[in-house]
């Protein structure tokens, strides 16, 4: 699918290494980055974040996950209470909207949790401004502590950058965190669009890689 037509999720869940495996791991994202948002500080980074707060976006084909999807799965898997206030903003529950129908995604999963009985969340919603991508160490963070993994995916991507933004990439971190399989990350290559010569290199590098 070509990047006009992929949709864009932005959202801050506290730390941003596992919030990215865990969406990283879906069939439909495309593409994931750890960065900064929600704040005025220019050009943050780590060490000096300002306002800003650690935050994930994603880039999501909508013919295969709805934003509803991520939304929902957005609120499983944190609890806002117990973040928000905790060292200033760099751990907020974030969620941005970057159009009028996310917003309505997002008003509709809200009225949904409540009617089944859960409190209105602390979570920050708001439109959508900018998004700061972090050093390069904390991309695909659990993937990195597997030396002979980013050793075959470097042959494969010599750019580290498109390395970071490959959806090989996404599906093998959530893996190193323990979200998926390698057999579904198999089963699912097969039907990437892809030519028959690049998923044969894939499936080749994945039984290579010693974990």
């Amino acid at each position: 699918m070509k990047d006009a037509a992929l949709r864009t999720a932005t959202l801050g869940m506290g730390c941003f290494w596992s919030p990215e495996a865990l969406f990283g791991h879906l069939p439909g994202v495309i593409r994931t980055a750890v960065g900064y948002a929600g704040g005025t500080t220019p050009a943050p980074t780590y060490r000096e974040m300002g306002d800003h707060s650690e935050t994930v976006q994603l880039q999501y084909d909508p013919n295969q996950l709805a934003f509803q999807q991520l939304v929902e799965l957005f609120w499983q898997s944190h609890n806002p209470i117990n973040i928000n206030g905790y060292k200033g903003t760099q751990y907020m529950s974030l969620l941005f909207y970057h159009d009028e129908e996310q917003e309505e995604v997002i008003r509709q999963v809200i009225e949904n949790r409540i009617k089944q009985g859960y409190d209105q969340p602390e979570t920050r919603i708001a439109a959508y401004a900018a998004f700061y991508p972090a050093e390069d160490r904390h991309q695909k963070y659990y993937l990195q502590r597997y030396p002979d993994a980013m050793d075959k995916l470097t042959a494969l991507y010599p750019d580290k950058q498109e390395l970071y933004g490959s959806t090989l990439a996404a599906r093998l971190n959530g893996l190193a965190k323990g979200y998926t399989s390698m057999e579904r990350i198999r089963s699912e290559l097969e039907d990437w669009n892809i030519g028959s010569g690049e998923r044969m290199e894939m499936l080749e590098l994945l039984r290579r890689i010693k974990w």
